[in-house]
């Protein structure tokens, strides 16, 4: 067979009249996957606990010509949860996709590990991403038209690192809830997938001056992967051209977790 690559077809996605909410989204992933978004024409309703970052976000987005809004909040509380889904309805009219994004990292070994740090863990990345999900769900069905859920998982979720048991078991369990809710929601024509970053070059990240040098050493593509990376996964799994991709989850992390050396246990932060 003969392959003619004389003429590569690009897909560039447009999202325009199209309606997102993006949890944990004033800085790092979120907040590229919400720039990406809005390049694409699409409205957004951006989401964090940390009010000034918030301002900084929108502030940016619009300098951009954004049509978008925010909520400060946790997202782990379900008040917050139906505030986020109400205001995308009421200014903008319709609900298309949600990326819970929303998550917080713990370090702690298993024997010492608190049950205060397990039920915020546990409250933001699983609680959260759960009843983000329902309440999307039921303004898509309301709306009677697709809709687009996707998840974010991490490689921890898929392989084992030292001191982050808790946060690997949420992890592991986003994948799980979007392989259930593939099945419960497909009759709707929603997709629900989910996304496993590898290290990636974020604010958090970039303040450890051995991140970088020390995963690229570890991950085969010799590089670290970059927020654009992911949220161009995001986009992807937005799209109608995934529209028969549901329940599955894109690891993005530059061929880590098919070797999976372990870091130093210094530079796991």
């Amino acid at each position: 067979m003969i392959f003619n690559f004389k003429h590569v077809i690009m897909i560039q996605f447009t999202y325009t009249n199209k309606v997102a909410i993006i949890t944990g989204s004033a800085i790092g992933i979120g907040f590229e996957i919400a720039k990406q978004l809005v390049k694409s024409g699409a409205s957004i309703v951006i989401n964090d606990v940390d009010g000034k970052a918030l301002e900084n976000a929108i502030n940016e987005l619009e300098n951009m010509g954004a049509n978008c809004t925010s909520v400060k909040g946790n997202s782990g509380d379900f008040d917050v949860i139906q505030s986020i889904v109400e205001k995308a309805v009421s200014e903008f009219g319709r609900l298309d996709f949600v990326i819970a994004n929303s998550g917080i990292t713990t370090f702690g070994d298993f024997i010492n590990y608190k049950l205060e740090e397990f039920q915020t863990l546990t409250s933001v990345n699983l609680q959260g991403s759960f009843f983000l999900a329902q309440e999307a769900s039921k303004q898509f069905i309301k709306q009677k038209s697709s809709g687009r859920i996707i998840f974010m998982s991490s490689v921890t979720g898929h392989q084992a690192h030292p001191k982050l048991a808790a946060y690997g078991m949420t992890k592991a369990a986003l994948e799980m809830l979007a392989k259930s809710l593939s099945i419960e929601l497909a009759e709707h024509k929603i997709t629900v997938n989910t996304i496993a970053p590898g290290a990636t070059l974020t604010e958090r990240t970039q303040s450890d001056e051995n991140y970088k040098a020390t995963w690229e050493e570890l991950t085969p593509t010799g590089k670290v992967s970059t927020t654009i990376d992911i949220a161009n996964a995001a986009l992807f799994l937005l799209s109608d051209t995934s529209s028969q991709i549901t329940g599955q989850t894109v690891v993005v992390d530059g061929g880590w977790a098919s070797v999976s050396p372990p870091p130093k246990i210094d530079d796991i932060k």
